[in-house]
Parts: structure tokens; sequence; C-alpha cells
């Protein structure tokens, strides 16, 4: 009885909490609640961390080369098509990088950032195959604790962020950084995975976690501003509150393995080269 009792309030709170969600979202695949979402990321962190593993122990590494020149350079196309949408629908057509509000209109751009967001959000279910690729090809040093986190929490925060706030400067700042972020990385990733015949092209390298520092700084910064400006009606501050600390906690990751890396002249640590390296 008590336990009827609790699941039943459990309903009545979930049923008043999901009324407040964006009604533009209604019906788009995996919306309906957050559960789609958690089954898929639980399915992910057992298949990596514990099933896949298991799996490939008495199994060579399957050989992955023209599908990860395909995985990569594909990655790298859908980010410059987002970055390209979160453009036109609000960051080179009007947001002042200041307050911006979520816009719940039904208005063109409204809409094509709506649909934006939600893209962004089924691309890091796509990025899963990332962690995928390193257990196929036994290369599970590289399935660090930090490296699942980043890519399960990221789907996971993003269904509630679509789902009652899909768009604003406030909310997609980094959403937008991240694409430009990943064209490069991608891109790294990609010719890495042509043969070494193409490693010479990649004298860039070293620049890459310079890059992904950055990044986090000028997330960190622009999310901050809301802590600091005196009238600015966000709709949700939670989520403000969510990526500030999302961006700090990994810039303090960055700093420490630039510190190690470049200001100590120690060999970066197997985590930034492995598990890091295509974060957010």
């Amino acid at each position: 009885m008590a336990f009827s009792n609790l699941t039943s309030k459990a309903i009545l709170l979930y049923d008043e909490w999901i009324k407040d969600a964006d009604p533009r979202l209604e019906g788009w695949p995996l919306m309906s609640s957050p559960f789609p979402t958690t089954f898929i990321i639980g399915t992910y962190v057992y298949f990596v961390t514990s099933l896949g593993p298991k799996l490939m122990e008495n199994k060579k590494p399957f050989e992955l080369r023209q599908i990860m020149t395909f995985y990569n350079f594909s990655v790298v196309a859908l980010s410059l098509y987002m970055t390209y949408e979160f453009l036109m629908s609000g960051w080179a057509t009007g947001y002042s990088f200041r307050c911006d509000i979520v816009d719940y209109s039904r208005s063109p751009t409204a809409l094509r950032m709506v649909r934006t967001c939600w893209l962004y959000y089924f691309s890091k279910f796509i990025e899963l195959l990332d962690t995928i690729f390193f257990v196929l090809r036994k290369k599970n040093n590289q399935v660090t604790f930090l490296h699942v986190f980043h890519h399960s929490i990221m789907p996971w925060t993003w269904w509630f962020g679509v789902k009652f706030a899909a768009g604003s400067g406030l909310g997609t700042f980094h959403a937008l950084l991240n694409c430009i972020v990943h064209v490069v990385m991608y891109t790294y990733y990609g010719i890495c995975s042509l043969g070494p015949a193409y490693h010479k092209y990649l004298w860039w390298k070293k620049y890459m976690t310079t890059i992904q520092l950055v990044q986090f700084i000028m997330i960190t910064v622009h999310i901050g501003q809301i802590y600091v400006m005196d009238d600015c009606p966000y709709q949700y501050p939670i989520f403000m509150f969510i990526i500030w600390l999302y961006g700090s906690m990994f810039l303090v990751l960055f700093l420490h393995f630039w510190y190690h890396a470049y200001t100590k002249g120690q060999r970066l640590p197997k985590m930034a080269r492995n598990g890091i390296s295509k974060d957010q």
C-alpha cells in the first residue's frame, strides 16, 4: 500500500511537471518522456563498461578504419550544418550575446531554432559511437570514467533543455561553440583514420587542447553573465546553472591537463589524449 501511494504521488508530480513542457515538441522523436533517452544511455554505459569488453575479451580487435573515416567526416559535415543552422536561427540574425531568453513563438526563426536544438540533442546519440569503436577495437584504456560520463550526461541533460527551453542565446551558445570545435576535432580524427601517410598533415595537433580550453573559457564567461545582469528573465535559471557547472568543471580539468602537458613538460595524461578529446 505504501509503495502504491508513493508511485501514485510520483506519477502526479511527473504529470504536474511535464505539463509545463514546450508544446511545440509534441510528437517529436524521443521527446515523449525522458525514459527512452535514459534507457539508451543506460544500455550504452552497460555495453561500453561491461558487456562489450567481455564479448571482445577473446576476440581480435576489429579493423574499422574505413568505417571510422566515414563516421568522422560525417560528424564534421553534421557539425558544419548545425553551426550554420544555429547561426541562421539566432546567433547571426539577432541574438545579443547577453540576455537572450527562450522564444516560445511559432515564428519561422523560432521553429528553426527548435529543430536545430533537437538535432543537436540527437547528434549526441550518434557520438556514442566514439566509445563503441573503442570497445570493438579493444582500446579499453580509452574508455575512461570522464569519457563515458561526458557522453552520457550530454544527451540526458539536453533532453530537458529541448523539452522545456528549446532555443535562446543563453541556452545555445555552448552548443554553437561545441559544433565549431567538433568541426576541427573530427577533421583531425578523420585524417588520423586515413592512415600514417596522412599524419604529416596533422601539424596542428598541439593546438587542439588550446581550442578546447578556449571553448570552456568562453562558455563559462558567457553563461556567468546571468549572475551579474540585473534584469534577465530567463525562464529556467536551473539550466543556466547546469551549463555553468559543466563548463567550469571541464575548464578546471583542461587547465590541469594544460599545466602538466605544457608548463611541467609532461606528456598529456591518457585521459586528455583519449577520454576527453571529443568533449561536449
